[in-house]
């Protein structure tokens, strides 16, 4: 087994350190899950913490677009969940609350998703979601 191998690559392991400041403000809030920088094997998301079992879901990242989107996914399911709580919404899918908002409601939760971009500081990522 070669040791110094990795599984990210130099670039990709600032990105995704960037990205994960970017939303670990958010995560706090919530206390539901923590990005960790694994050293040459990645970035690894765990959730789900039971303090005798430890954590129910570990997901490995090495690229920052696929740690932005996956993060921004569950900021966004979390956001529209809370929404949801207390209303005839709180059974639906994630897609079903989003499409029962207004259209302004909507862009104010996407804009949400270029802020992030913006505060990752990861130009990849800012291009992919600068708004028209």
């Amino acid at each position: 087994m070669n040791k110094t191998k990795s599984y990210i690559t130099q670039e990709e392991k600032i990105n995704c350190q960037k990205v994960a400041d970017a939303f670990a403000g958010v995560w706090e809030e919530f206390d539901q899950l923590v990005v960790v920088d694994a050293g040459k094997y990645g970035f690894v998301k765990l959730q789900y913490f039971r303090e005798w079992e430890g954590f129910d879901a570990i997901t490995s990242f090495f690229e920052s677009k696929e740690l932005f989107d996956d993060l921004w996914k569950e900021w966004m399911e979390t956001y529209l969940y809370g929404l949801a709580a207390g209303t005839p919404m709180e059974e639906m899918y994630p897609e079903e609350i989003l499409n029962c908002l207004t259209k302004e409601k909507q862009k104010e939760i996407f804009d949400k998703r270029f802020y992030f971009a913006e505060k990752s500081e990861v130009k990849h990522i800012i291009d992919c979601y600068k708004q028209n």
